[in-house]
């Protein structure tokens, strides 16, 4: 069902194939047609049009004899009649000549996780597929994301005033906890891939929670961007796609800047504490404020915190700086930042991140500083 009345391959079929091509050629290119058994992908298809689409154009990959192509299908259990559709959309995987096809029920917790129920099921989806990732060897786990839903993540990023990485959406290839994960059709359309779908005889399942207007996402889906196409015209999801793949650039451009000026004003100083991070202060007054506040947030997981908020790394930066209070300025994970400036401190002119030592590391450590000369 793949061609049409003249024979030809229907263009939204041919797009797809080419966009998994291309994305699986870019990431595990050295380990194809290197003489040893082809590496092993996954799908994770919901049975939706996105995934079922993405499946579909791998299959092909496999009918080649490139790669082993398998695929995943996680039961949320959130629904009623979620394990038929699960075991449905299996054996249509199945038929695609996919193998091996798992399908992983997982629990997704909807109350006290302090995560709203999308994150929920996020979270509990991720590592289904790192599981099952690391069990089977898989070289990349694929994803059916769309340029539609690049769009809403761009959006949603904005409306939360997030920064470039953020505003950069979704990327392309990502390794996360071990895993290597691909989105090869964030160029293609929803549109496009129900097309696919049709073309390849394939009847895709509808999530009745991607209507549901309660959801941000599915408010922003339904709502925000037709609003938006009415009003200023065709082309708002495609332009807001565009903005993140220029921002990745920038956003990954930056980061590899900010990792050198981070090594530069990193300070060693006999007795510091191994919990701690000493930055050069003067080098950070100098800095673009563009590294400088990567580099801040750097040094506060480095010593043993968390990414600070976009508030509290404003205040860090202030602090950096030599505005506001004496400090110290506590920051998420039980680090705090102090500045030295006693003549008698080895550490004058520097910041100090301070994390909460670890029992070994107090055992260890010869010397603390002392707070009273860090102010």
């Amino acid at each position: 069902m793949q061609q049409g009345r003249t024979g030809r391959l229907n263009p939204a079929v041919a797009r797809a194939r080419r966009a998994v091509q291309r994305t699986v050629d870019a990431a595990l290119g050295p380990d194809l047609g290197n003489g040893t058994a082809p590496p092993l992908v996954l799908v994770g298809c919901s049975g939706g049009a996105d995934s079922l689409a993405l499946a579909a154009a791998t299959a092909h990959l496999l009918r080649r004899g490139r790669l082993r192509v398998g695929a995943m299908v996680v039961d949320h259990q959130l629904q009623e009649g979620s394990a038929e559709v699960a075991s449905r959309t299996a054996a249509t995987l199945r038929g695609m000549g996919l193998d091996p096809v798992y399908v992983e029920r997982v629990h997704v917790a909807r109350t006290g996780t302090g995560t709203g129920p999308e994150m929920a099921a996020r979270l509990a989806r991720y590592e289904a597929f790192r599981a099952v990732a690391e069990r089977t060897g898989a070289a990349a786990v694929l994803l059916g994301h769309t340029r539609d839903d690049q769009s809403e993540t761009v959006l949603l990023g904005l409306t939360r005033g997030s920064g470039t990485r953020s505003l950069s959406g979704m990327p392309e290839s990502l390794v996360k906890d071990g895993v290597r994960y691909l989105r090869p059709l964030l160029n293609i359309t929803r549109a496009e891939t129900e097309t696919v779908c049709a073309a390849e005889g394939l009847q895709p399942w509808h999530d009745p929670s991607n209507a549901d207007t309660a959801l941000t996402r599915s408010r922003i889906r339904h709502e925000v961007l037709p609003f938006l196409e009415s009003q200023l015209g065709p082309g708002v999801a495609r332009a807001l796609a565009r903005t993140a793949s220029v921002l990745g650039a920038d956003a990954d451009y930056l980061e590899e800047q900010a990792a050198a000026a981070y090594d530069d004003a990193r300070v060693q100083v006999e007795g510091t504490a191994a919990s701690s991070v000493l930055l050069d202060g003067a080098g950070l007054q100098q800095m673009p404020a563009a590294l400088r506040r990567r580099v801040l947030a750097r040094a506060c997981v480095d010593a043993g915190g968390e990414t600070p908020t976009f508030e509290r790394l404003g205040a860090l930066e202030d602090f950096a700086l030599g505005y506001g209070a004496a400090g110290p300025v506590q920051m998420a994970g039980k680090v705090a930042a102090w500045r030295h400036r006693s003549d008698a401190d080895h550490a004058r002119g520097c910041l100090e991140l301070r994390g909460e030592p670890t029992p070994a590391a107090q055992q260890t450590s010869s010397t603390q500083n002392n707070p009273g000369s860090a102010q």
